[in-house]
């Protein structure tokens, strides 16, 4: 089953890094967030993707044209005629499909772009700034358990900001840090969809894949939602990377499935 990730946007909520880059190729660690997000799908063998370029797509191609030279050891021999051996040559069991989706195109437009290449009755698709311990496994399973045309995975954030009691003096009588459960349900990304999708992207490079598709689909009953109740993240602010950065230079990154201990 093919992985389609959209990577397209301008990540304007984090414009200290994105002005340089695409979102999705901002680091955690010494890797990019959409390198962190395919080792998650590699990790339960999933290994093709396509990802939906848009906005400096160019340096996503680029990052995969050379990748063996930004992860391997490399002598550049001049005295013979500029011949390269890389050394300790590092690969992944990867097929890659970078496709330029457009500018200025909305989440189901890019979508709609990729149709011709997905060539299985299902697909998956997720947002290429968000990681989590989720079980990939478990999800696809769902989604042909319950036979609906979508399955989104639920994840619960968390509220922002902790909760103040106080009585009538104003004194304070309760004070409770905030609380994942004190969050309501969003579509954490991670999803299983049926080709049927396509039907639901009706304007083109405007569609909305949130409220023009997903919406829908839920007003026909056709999209279930698998209940995620572990790590989520998504890398929207400085703030974010902060925090995911730390968890990854610490060795606690609960979704670096794929290598349970790192130097």
């Amino acid at each position: 089953m093919k992985v389609v990730i959209l990577a397209g946007g301008y990540g304007a909520r984090i414009s200290e890094e994105s002005h340089l880059k695409p979102k999705p190729m901002i680091e955690i660690g010494n890797m990019p967030i959409l390198w962190h997000i395919m080792k998650i799908y590699s990790y339960y063998g999933f290994n093709e993707f396509i990802i939906c370029c848009g906005y400096k797509g160019y340096m996503i191609k680029e990052y995969f044209a050379h990748y063996y030279l930004h992860n391997s050891d490399v002598t550049f021999d001049f005295a013979k005629e500029n011949n390269m051996i890389i050394h300790d040559n590092i690969t992944e069991p990867w097929k890659v499909t970078l496709v330029d989706t457009g500018l200025n195109t909305a989440t189901g437009g890019r979508v709609g772009r990729i149709k011709k290449y997905i060539d299985e009755d299902m697909f998956m698709l997720t947002y290429g700034d968000g990681v989590a311990d989720i079980n990939i496994k478990k999800l696809v399973e769902f989604h042909k358990k319950h036979k609906k045309i979508a399955t989104i995975t639920a994840v619960q954030p968390g509220a922002r900001f902790g909760n103040v009691e106080f009585d009538k003096n104003n004194i304070t009588i309760n004070f409770t840090e905030k609380r994942k459960e004190n969050g309501g349900w969003i579509n954490g990304g991670f999803m299983v969809l049926n080709k049927k999708t396509f039907d639901y992207i009706k304007n083109g490079d405007k569609t909305i894949f949130e409220s023009d598709v997903l919406e829908k689909l839920s007003k026909n009953k056709q999209l279930a939602a698998f209940k995620h109740k572990g790590f989520w993240q998504c890398l929207d602010t400085m703030r974010d990377k902060i925090l995911l950065d730390k968890l990854y230079e610490n060795g606690n990154a609960p979704w670096i499935l794929w290598q349970k201990t790192r130097k």
